[in-house]
């Protein structure tokens, strides 16, 4: 049988298995695809507008993307990785709207000024050094310093009504910023796939196990509406199920599972309630995060289109939550638990002694607590103007230490796969969605390598992905030029 007639069996209707189904249908148009989603929707958790930040994490704004090392540098390799693989993530988008496959009718993705905002001496000298570092490179060359309080009021004016110490801030612009509804595009790319006759898209339905049967994964399934199960075989199986990766994970019984856990941190937002307020502030607008706490919950005040509609938010507020999903259970957490990774938990909340103290703070923080800090942001804000609503759940990697023994909190998303690359599991959390397309193609280089490599493969990838093997970091003219050619399809503005 031809690796074109294989089955691959997807878990989870979010955007990494939207993202890997529109890659795989195209690279292999005769592959049999079947997607799996426990819940009667696609997108609806991670990948969902209300479920996460929605920045189009493009490192442009983000200021824990670019940390001051010892000796007073700014280390820029994750801020350049990141914002590179969201111009590839655009590519994609761009040359689906191109071809029709979304409809060109639903705007997924808006123009949004990108800030990062600072206040105090240090934190200003912390900002030009990093604006100074990045500019040098042409991804980031459009970016604009200024500590100018009347012009800062041009670009954030509500963020400088009523504020006292104007004169103390400093503030980064990147005007081709953005604005992305994943949900929107992973049901637009589902919507494409289920127009392919060989992609089938199966919603309410659980995975109750996972096993490996000589060279195929027998997958037993559970239809929650009628509670009948069955089970399908498949050549290969992908788990892009967010928070839910690792309890599937667990399922495969694979050893290169062995040793992983998941930290569950729930996610909220003040959510502004006043279309006054709202029309004033058009940006995402990042500050700097507290000691210890995690990525996701780095603040800021953000303009969201939901829809079609604006939309302003601040946040978001940490907790914890033994649920690895939204619509998940509160036996998530602590069924995941097994002897393979308990250790590693422990160790690791040992050694991260700063963030559970920042969780327990976070989830005992008062309506008042939380306005206070959005008073920092915008000091005219008023607390009957907003309203404190539930975002997404993310849940952080916990893995073996070699180095040091014990476990290890790692941020950012990890692909397992298992030794005859006939299986791989997606973990981890933020910028996921953003870097979705490139998380896919790591995907495919790990799984497929062979593939990859040929001249058809090849062709294709780079006629959907036109920078694909080339550096968008090192060619400037190449960068400018396909970014040129999204802005105009996906309708941006400069």
């Amino acid at each position: 049988m031809k690796n074109t007639e294989k089955t691959y069996a997807l878990i989870g209707a979010g955007i990494m298995s939207a993202t890997l189904g529109v890659l795989l249908i195209k690279l292999m148009p005769k592959a049999k695809i079947k997607i799996y989603e426990r819940l009667n929707s696609v997108g609806a958790e991670s990948s969902a507008a209300w479920n996460n930040a929605g920045t189009g994490h493009s490192a442009f704004c983000e200021l824990n993307y670019t940390p001051e090392l010892e000796d007073g540098s700014i280390d820029l390799s994750k801020a350049l990785k990141i914002s590179e693989q969201f111009e590839i993530s655009k590519q994609l988008w761009a040359y689906l709207k191109t071809e029709k496959e979304l409809n060109p009718k639903i705007a997924f993705i808006n123009d949004i000024d990108h800030m990062s905002f600072v206040w105090g001496k240090e934190n200003r000298e912390f900002l030009k050094k990093r604006f100074d570092a990045m500019t040098k490179y042409p991804i980031f060359e459009d970016m604009i310093f200024s500590e100018d309080p009347e012009q800062i009021k041009k670009w954030a004016p509500l963020m400088m009504k009523g504020r006292e110490n104007a004169k103390d801030i400093a503030v980064t612009r990147m005007a081709i910023g953005t604005d992305v509804n994943f949900g929107a595009i992973t049901r637009g790319m589902i919507n494409y796939l289920q127009t392919c006759d060989n992609v089938e898209i199966n919603l309410g339905y659980d995975i109750k196990d996972i096993t490996k049967v000589g060279n195929k994964w027998d997958i037993e399934i559970e239809n929650l509406e009628t509670e009948e199960e069955f089970s399908i075989q498949s050549d290969f199986v992908f788990i892009g199920a967010g928070g839910g990766a690792i309890p599937l994970l667990e399922k495969t019984d694979i050893p290169e599972s062995k040793g992983f856990g998941g930290f569950p941190v729930s996610g909220q937002w003040l959510k502004c309630n006043n279309p006054e307020v709202i029309k004033q502030h058009e940006a995402k607008v990042y500050g700097k995060a507290d000691v210890g706490s995690p990525p996701m919950s780095v603040p800021h005040l953000d303009t969201r289109m939901m829809n079609g509609e604006k939309a302003l938010l601040f946040g978001p507020y940490a907790g914890f939550s033994t649920k690895f999903l939204k619509n998940g259970s509160y036996l998530d957490f602590p069924m995941s638990i097994e002897v393979h990774n308990i250790w590693p938990l422990i160790s690791a909340g040992w050694k991260n002694l700063s963030l559970t103290k920042y969780l327990v703070q976070q989830v005992f923080q008062s309506m008042e607590d939380r306005f206070e800090f959005l008073q920092k942001y915008y000091p005219d804000a008023k607390i009957e103007d907003w309203e404190l609503v539930e975002a997404g759940k993310r849940v952080q990697i916990i893995k073996e230490d070699p180095e040091e023994g014990g476990g290890k909190l790692q941020f950012g998303t990890e692909i397992v796969t298992d030794k005859d690359l006939t299986l791989a599991a997606l973990l981890g959390a933020s910028p996921g969605a953003s870097t979705s397309v490139s998380i896919m193609l790591e995907l495919l280089h790990k799984c497929f390598p062979n593939q990859i490599k040929s001249t058809a493969w090849q062709e294709k990838l780079k006629e959907m992905i036109p920078s694909f093997g080339n550096s968008l970091i090192e060619d400037g003219d190449l960068l400018r030029k396909i970014r040129a050619n999204t802005t105009e399809v996906l309708k941006l503005e400069e």
